[in-house]
């Protein structure tokens, strides 16, 4: 049987990395010198700058494109590239994921049952998370969505009691199922 891409996820792109413009790939007749030390060597034509790069023994890298003349400076093109890699790599590690956790209710859920759903909830917003919350309506539950309207709406009026709330999906009722998906305000 054949395996579809599709359905495993697909093809990972990996994330790459901002393109400099390397030794021969700089085109530009001018450009502003930075050495290996940091210290600023002035505008010098793009071949002498070259030049001076490699009887260094270091790559002319591009690191500001949209200067005017573009800035260059001598780097280990390889060390460069492996540093700024890295950089991405911490940057979204540190980034924080947001999850929509769900909250279940029932129409004819008893307060016990209500309040364990409420500390859930809770403790989801204490995370950082949004929430959706969500009444299945069955049978003869169909007829009468108001009702399922209010048991959430008193689910919201318990959580604004301890935060802050911002509705991302107001209640909204599609088939059987009526939702609302909530966040906290930082």
């Amino acid at each position: 049987m054949r395996i579809h891409h599709r359905r495993r996820g697909g093809y990972q792109k990996k994330e790459e990395l901002v393109n400099y413009l390397v030794n021969d790939q700089i085109k530009v007749p001018e450009v502003s010198v930075i050495d290996e030390n940091g210290a600023f060597m002035g505008t010098l034509t793009t071949d002498k700058a070259l030049a001076t790069a490699q009887e260094r023994g270091f790559d002319l890298v591009e690191v500001s494109p949209k200067a005017n003349p573009p800035v260059c400076k001598f780097l280990d093109y390889g060390q460069f590239k492996y540093h700024k890699e890295k950089e991405i790599k911490t940057q979204k590690a540190h980034a924080k994921k947001v999850d929509v956790k769900g909250v279940r209710l029932s129409v004819k859920m008893g307060q016990g049952d209500f309040d364990t759903r409420m500390n859930q909830g809770k403790g989801f917003l204490a995370d950082g998370h949004k929430l959706n919350i969500e009444i299945r309506l069955r049978g003869r539950e169909k007829e009468h969505g108001e009702i399922a309207r209010k048991k959430i709406q008193e689910y919201l009026d318990q959580l604004s009691k301890d935060y802050q709330l911002f509705i991302e999906q107001p209640i909204t009722r599609t088939g059987g199922n009526v939702t609302a998906i909530v966040g906290r305000k930082t």
